[in-house]
């Protein structure tokens, strides 16, 4: 259940179609998910690396706020129950959501940090992540 690596980061983007025409351009950047006209886009960055860079659209300014950082985990509920149940993560942190199934293949929750920081914690539930 102890998360294992970092999977991706997400950053949250004013325009969708400049984002991806400015990444699409950088090499070793491989779109695999999303794309200009949508509200969340994965790029792939290296070939097989199952490193991903998220982009999600946010209209809104919220400066504080860059993204997110996503933490590959075994397993997610687990990791969720073991969370909620330790007083200092309780004390420190928030919880956003509790693990939910995701239609880009994972299965995952966000909680907020002390600086209010977002994490996330997921697991795959696909094998790939599929384009479209």
């Amino acid at each position: 259940m102890k998360p294992y690596r970092i999977s991706a980061i997400t950053l949250f983007v004013k325009n969708m179609e400049r984002s991806c025409k400015f990444y699409s351009s950088i090499p070793g950047f491989r779109l695999v998910y999303g794309g200009e006209s949508d509200s969340f886009t994965t790029y792939e960055v290296g070939k097989h690396s199952k490193n991903y860079l998220n982009l999600e659209l946010r209209k809104e300014d919220n400066s504080k706020d860059f993204g997110r950082i996503i933490f590959h985990t075994s397993n997610v509920d687990e990791l969720y129950a073991y969370l909620k149940k330790d007083d200092n993560i309780s004390k420190l942190g928030s919880f956003e959501n509790e693990p939910t199934n995701a239609p880009w293949g994972e299965r995952f929750f966000h909680m907020r940090d002390p600086n209010g920081y977002q994490l996330s914690f997921a697991m795959p539930i696909k094998n790939i992540i599929h384009g479209t």
